[in-house]
């Protein structure tokens, strides 16, 4: 019988030792456990990471008049960021997986703290360029180091649970970075002749900082290194992580390369995440032009849609575990995601039909990735998963690039963001047609 491509594995039967039940007492304290112990501090690094990644669709609201930016060098600047991503991907998550997540994850983050608050002194289209970059550089390998890591604690068919316990972040920084990004750029412009948002990029880089300095000491990197499981906890998170490894593909690093299905997920998550992206760094932009003046205002309201998708995908997720299936759950969450973003800015005119609209789009859209995550971490096993998984990242990660400068450069065109939005629209369908072509068994694949 063909194993479930996108769902949990069926796991071997290990030699003289008798099957317990999949959802045992003891099973389910020891993953209970482990998900109180290990997702929080990943959860908040995550929070601090992507509010220094996407600050700057804060930060535009007042920098680009005191630069003289226009909307197309705004655009670009925040999707350069994403070649520096891409080019050290690879090789940061090689890196972590021979050196460990301890060391690794603490160096990106202080790393990128420091550059996420140089950021502050950018003067121009080129210095904001280069610092984009560089903020790129250095956190390259942070989210793919994260699920690999989370794949050598958690087995497959927990793993998208997990995943979107993690990811939540994502919406939950910007329910949460919103009020604040809107807060600090209000509150503290001029203080010591300091414009609002270098006053910005400045203490939420500190707060990457003292997260970075912290994952040092959190983060273990093996189930004997951990004080708090017990002998008999470890055999059995031992004894289901090796029988899941047993359904993946071991491959080399060479291997993740011309693998044919690598590149088919990287394209997928590349459609996938021009609509993330779409909606991360134009999301104050659409909310102002339906009419809201206050950037603080704009702060509190860009928080709603982030609160009520952060619920969304965790319920989403559990439902794609609990029925072990993933393809329809992405096409519906991208299709769902395309007609959330048109809508909001057809109905622009309006703040509460369109605000109602953002509702949707990030419902869908933030609730695809958790799911399609689970899909390359129950394929692949071995090193040749840490390259793997860096490869679909930085790929998808390349319309991080693609997907705001597109945007602002229509914007800059047409004056308004439909083209934009329709462009991000095609791209969450084709994602959903990609997927629905896709293998349903590991054994079809």
């Amino acid at each position: 019988m063909s194993t479930p491509l996108y769902g949990g594995a069926e796991r071997p039967a290990v030699p003289n030792k008798p099957a317990e039940p999949a959802e045992s007492a003891e099973r389910m304290a020891l993953y209970r456990k482990l998900a109180w112990r290990i997702v929080p501090f990943l959860f908040l690094a995550f929070i601090v990471a992507y509010i220094d990644r996407v600050n700057v669709s804060f930060a535009k609201l007042q920098m680009l008049t005191d630069l003289s930016l226009s909307e197309t060098v705004y655009g670009a600047g925040a999707g350069i960021f994403f070649l520096g991503y891409f080019i050290f991907e690879v090789p940061s998550n090689l890196i972590l997986h021979r050196v460990g997540a301890r060391i690794w994850i603490a160096r990106i983050m202080v790393t990128w703290s420091i550059v996420s608050c140089l950021t502050m002194f950018a003067s121009g289209a080129t210095s904001f360029y280069v610092l984009r970059f560089l903020l790129g550089v250095a956190e390259a390998g942070f989210f793919p180091g994260i699920v690999l890591y989370l794949s050598t604690w958690f087995p497959s068919n927990r793993r998208s649970q997990i995943i979107a316990l993690f990811m939540a972040a994502i919406p939950v920084s910007g329910a949460i970075g919103g009020p604040v990004s809107g807060w600090i750029m209000q509150q503290l412009a001029g203080v010591h002749g300091l414009a609002g948002w270098k006053w910005l990029f400045l203490i939420e880089g500190i707060a990457s900082l003292v997260v970075g300095i912290a994952a040092f000491f959190v983060l273990h990197d093996r189930i004997e290194s951990v004080s708090w499981l017990n002998k008999e906890e470890k055999a059995l998170l031992a004894l289901d992580l090796e029988a899941d490894a047993q359904t993946r593909a071991h491959q080399t690093v060479r291997g993740a390369f011309t693998n044919p299905k690598v590149w088919l997920l990287g394209m997928l998550y590349f459609c996938i995440a021009m609509g993330n992206y779409g909606l991360v760094f134009w999301l104050p932009t659409m909310i102002r032009a339906s009419g809201v003046v206050s950037v603080a205002n704009i702060g509190l309201l860009s928080a709603v849609p982030s609160l009520i998708s952060a619920v969304a995908m965790i319920l989403i997720a559990r439902h794609a575990d609990k029925h072990d299936e993933r393809r329809k759950h992405v096409a519906v969450c991208a299709v769902l995601g395309a007609i959330g973003m048109l809508a909001s800015v057809l109905l622009g005119q309006h703040v509460w039909l369109s605000m109602a609209a953002l509702v949707v789009a990030a419902i869908g859209i933030n609730s695809i990735a958790p799911v399609f995550w689970g899909i390359p971490t129950a394929l692949m096993g071995g090193v040749g998963a840490a390259a793997a998984i860096a490869v679909i990242n930085c790929t998808g990660n390349l319309a991080g690039f693609v997907s705001p400068y597109v945007i602002g450069f229509l914007k800059d065109t047409t004056g308004t963001l439909l083209p934009g939005m329709i462009v991000l629209a095609c791209a969450l369908v084709l994602a959903a047609v990609i997927v629905l072509a896709m293998p349903a068994t590991r054994k079809a694949a």
